[in-house]
């Protein structure tokens, strides 16, 4: 992994590209507003290349100042995932936001079965999204409508597959890993993937492993870019570098 060497906050104002690793639990907004805070009391623009949902981790693209500019084209990019879907339930939100509910059985289901199942989402498919999204319809976040209970009406999406394997089966648990276009919804993908078997199926754990060339093994923990940041402001016009992967 190369290094940056950052001598100035205005280097980030210039604009800067940032690998970062998502918590778990944390919003995509809670990593931006942790690292715009960091800068205060300057007011610089920073904005994330892809939301991942909380309950997953991994590589979340942080852009600032005048690199804000290029995130659309960040997040078109391909992405990678790995997870974990358990067969044999459901959940309202297709993973471990909502509990798990209408059982199926599954011991019945061989490896084969399994990883045949895989080519049924190959290549260009349509998929809806989850209910509890956060995709806008007139303004208001799904998720916002379906917590009031409200029926929230589902569009089809297309989306491209380009990669699909299972890595792990030790049921009710399976291992995957994914390449999909952007857009794609990966818990819609456990959830569709369970009901192609005629069983359920929930997304228990996530991970973004790759967005376009960039990969999770050279993100940084939020922590590391906030305490960077705040050495430089505190290093001031004394020219202290900070030294941070890139």
């Amino acid at each position: 992994m190369s290094a940056t060497i950052f001598t100035n906050i205005q280097q980030f104002a210039d604009g800067q590209l940032l690998l970062v690793n998502k918590p778990y639990k944390w919003t995509s907004f809670d990593v931006v507003g942790k690292i715009r805070n960091a800068f205060k009391p300057l007011k610089l623009k920073v904005g994330h290349a892809g939301t991942l949902d909380p309950l997953a981790t991994g590589l979340l693209i942080i852009c600032t100042g005048k690199m804000t500019k290029q995130i659309d084209s960040f997040q078109a990019e391909e992405k990678e995932y790995t997870g974990t879907m358990v067969l044999g339930s459901v959940t309202p939100t297709y993973d471990l936001e909502s509990e798990p509910e209408a059982k199926f059985e599954f011991s019945h289901l061989t490896e084969e079965q399994i990883k045949e199942n895989c080519k049924k989402f190959m290549g260009d498919i349509q998929q809806y999204p989850p209910a509890h999204s956060a995709i806008k319809i007139d303004g208001e976040r799904l998720y916002e409508k379906a917590r009031r209970g409200e029926e929230v009406e589902l569009r089809l999406r297309n989306v491209t597959i380009t990669e699909f394997e299972i890595t792990r089966i030790e049921l009710p648990e399976v291992d995957f890993r994914v390449v999909c276009s952007k857009g794609t919804y990966i818990r819609s993908l456990a959830n569709d993937f369970g009901a192609a078997l005629n069983n359920g199926a929930y997304l228990s754990r996530l991970r973004r492993t790759r967005s376009g060339n960039y990969r999770i093994d050279d993100a940084h923990e939020v922590m590391e870019l906030v305490n960077t940041i705040r050495d430089l402001k505190s290093a001031g016009a004394a020219g202290d570098a900070s030294i941070i992967g890139h």
